[in-house]
């Protein structure tokens, strides 16, 4: 056909002719098994679909054209060339989506790299005498934290238990999974906890985020139980172990991130639907082609225009119009800053009326920021006078400037910003020390200044300033952490710090409010932190001290309602959740587990990258309609003049005229895939 389209001649040369059958019985074999195995498990499902009706136009192929080179059943069909087309178009498409759906679930990895690979295990017996000598009290920050208050943490928190005598022996290291129940292991400085257990000597404030979403680190002493995977900020443990292994909560979270993901729904993909469809419609246009034939009697032309009606029904455009639709808009969502991982989650994205957000790291920034600063109107002393926000700043930012703990480097970040700042560090501080559990202090101008929390307080019976009083107590109300200056033993100022709401979450919110899309919020956080975010962004619904079990029953409880839910977050704690939802979009700046466990990821922190994720599915679906019509529309224009419905007037379309005919319907699904380019996000 192409010698007499271009006017030369095919060389002619011994065993020439068996050229086409040796190279098509390779591709038939080698390209066509993904097709041919696919067909036989949607034939023993009775799930006919793209593989089912691929298999059956190759395999007529092949045996037609061997028959013919065979001179067997008086056929001349050589289909050898359409075979090869065939196959190769339909290989590419099933590498685009492959590639496509290429992104392998490591959520279970990543939950099980946040344990240490070692632990320190103490080999004296020392470890015993302070497990049976320390006392079980708990914190006064413990206490006020189960009643629903909020307190700070870390060195702005108070601790009244006991502190046992510390163990003075020898360490070891060991594997984790060495780690048996009884055994006291040493939490240095920064390390994580490698099992679940109760602290016997020690205190520390913890960071226990990727387990409840907490943004505040959380004092833990004597006598408190921690949690694998949480890591001591500020001080030194000794942990007697309780749980070990699958017994641990983080263990838990892993089976909770695998069931969620072995029961999320994953609806059949378009283009298989599709061919379901496509694939009676061509079993039965042959059979109805062969009757008719053989009824007319003619057994040559029933059985050649036979064949020929199952090869030109194969959905060449078909096969490509999905997995080029995919690869482009996941290509062009990439350089949006958003990444596909599931090719379902794109399509289901379009459907989505709710969008959950977690709140930490999400619509938060989820570090502590100074939002409030009050002084009290008269000084500790009379020659001074009362101290100015900048004086406030100054001397507090000079205290807290050599802590690592999180609400001092925002005190010391509040300091820099305020005008006091240049002030701050030429300010000399002397006698410095740590009050375990309390705060901060240091002698500062002549002046003994003290930061701390409500503990600082409480351990010197200081009295608060009625007008700082009254300050404090709504900060309290609206879920903020509280510090208090002290300066030569009196209350001077106070420092209100919140998790800082990103300035691009109540657009989000507002957006997302516009295109029709009900919004909630997610978080372990005390309900009047949680409520106050809500007021302040406009979330329709808030889910407040949840824990990380509870999360993914969020979700479900969401989609019992008939709801259909993308869920936000960054967290480990957010990993099931993201795995139950209808679709699950992880903050890329988040944990590994998070990202793992999700089909959409955002490069960015910026929440209103959810729109471009909508809008993208939104416009990617209508292309996808567009191509399966242009798919579908080569079927139903070829199979009918490939059956011979116009034989009557002299015109029969042949095989290779119906491979140009699938050719053309190729380009034209790819170039109309190509207009996704056009695309820009709502960011």
């Amino acid at each position: 056909m192409f010698a007499g389209l271009l006017g030369y001649d095919v060389p002619d040369f011994p065993g020439a002719t068996w050229i086409s059958p040796v190279l098509g019985t390779f591709l038939f074999f080698w390209g066509g098994w993904p097709f041919l195995s696919g067909g036989v498990a949607e034939a023993r499902a009775k799930q006919p679909g793209m593989m089912l009706l691929i298999a059956m136009a190759i395999t007529v192929a092949f045996v037609a054209s061997w028959a013919t080179q065979l001179g067997l059943g008086g056929l001349d069909l050589d289909f050898w060339w359409e075979l090869a087309l065939l196959v190769v178009i339909m290989l590419l498409g099933h590498w685009i989506e492959m590639r496509a759906l290429g992104a392998a679930s490591g959520a279970l990895d990543a939950l099980a790299a946040l344990l240490p690979d070692t632990a320190d295990r103490v080999t004296s017996s020392s470890a015993a005498t302070a497990s049976s000598t320390a006392s079980p009290a708990r914190t006064a920050t413990d206490t006020a934290a189960a009643s629903g208050v909020s307190t700070p943490a870390g060195s702005a928190t108070g601790s009244t238990a006991p502190t046992a005598p510390a163990p003075t022996g020898d360490t070891e290291p060991v594997p984790v999974a060495d780690l048996v129940v009884g055994d006291v292991v040493l939490v240095r400085s920064g390390a994580r906890v490698p099992a679940d257990g109760t602290i016997v000597d020690g205190s520390a404030a913890m960071d226990e985020s990727m387990i409840t979403g907490e943004s505040r680190t959380v004092s833990r002493s004597s006598g408190d139980r921690v949690v694998a995977g949480t890591v001591a900020t500020d001080g030194t443990l000794r942990v007697r172990v309780e749980a070990v292994g699958d017994e641990t909560a983080l263990a838990g979270i892993q089976r909770l991130v695998a069931e969620a993901q072995a029961s999320s729904s994953r609806a059949q993909a378009l283009a298989d639907r599709a061919a379901a469809l496509l694939f009676w419609f061509a079993a039965g246009a042959g059979v109805i082609t062969f009757v008719v034939w053989l009824l007319i009697g003619d057994v040559d032309q029933a059985i050649t225009r036979t064949v020929t009606v199952l090869v030109i029904a194969c959905p060449h455009a078909l096969g490509l119009a999905i997995p080029l639709v995919i690869a482009i808009s996941t290509e062009r969502a990439a350089k949006a800053g958003v990444l596909v991982k599931d090719r379902l989650a794109l399509e289901r994205m379009r459907l989505v009326d709710t969008v959950l957000f977690d709140k930490t790291g999400t619509l938060t920034k989820g570090e502590p920021a100074v939002t409030d600063v009050t002084t009290a109107s008269s000084g500790s002393r009379a020659s001074s006078g009362p101290l100015s926000r900048e004086q406030a700043l100054r001397l507090a930012g000079a205290v807290e400037r050599d802590s690592e703990h999180p609400l001092a480097r925002a005190i010391v970040r509040a300091a820099a910003a305020d005008r006091a700042g240049a002030e701050e560090a030429r300010v000399e501080i002397s006698d410095f020390r740590t009050l375990t559990g309390r705060g901060v202090e240091g002698t500062v101008d002549g002046a003994r200044v003290a930061v701390g929390g409500p503990g600082l307080l409480r351990d010197g019976a200081h009295e608060v300033p009625d007008e700082i009083a009254d300050a404090t107590r709504s900060w309290s109300a609206d879920g903020a952490t509280v510090l208090y200056l002290l300066r030569d033993g009196v209350v001077e100022a106070a420092f209100a710090l919140r998790d800082e709401v990103r300035p691009e979450s109540a657009e989000a919110v507002r957006r997302l409010h516009d295109a029709g899309v009900r919004v909630a919020m997610i978080t372990g956080d005390a309900r009047p932190v949680a409520e106050a975010v809500g007021r302040e962004l406009g979330i329709d619904e808030v889910f407040a001290e949840v824990r990380p079990d509870q999360k993914d029953g969020r979700v479900a409880e969401l989609q019992v309602r008939g709801r259909r839910v993308a869920m936000v977050g960054d967290g480990v704690n957010d990993a099931p959740a993201l795995a139950r939802a209808d679709v699950g979009i992880a903050i890329g700046a988040g944990t590994d587990v998070a990202v793992e466990s999700a089909g959409v990821i955002l490069a960015s922190n910026d929440p209103r990258a959810v729109l471009s994720v909508i809008s993208l599915s939104r416009v990617g679906y209508r292309k996808m309609i567009q191509n399966l019509v242009w798919g579908a529309g080569y079927n139903v224009l070829s199979v009918p003049l490939a059956a011979g419905v116009l034989a009557g007037v002299g015109f029969v379309l042949s095989p290779a005229a119906g491979a140009v005919l699938m050719s053309l319907s190729t380009v034209i699904v790819a170039l109309n895939a190509q207009l996704l380019r056009r695309w820009k996000p709502a960011v």
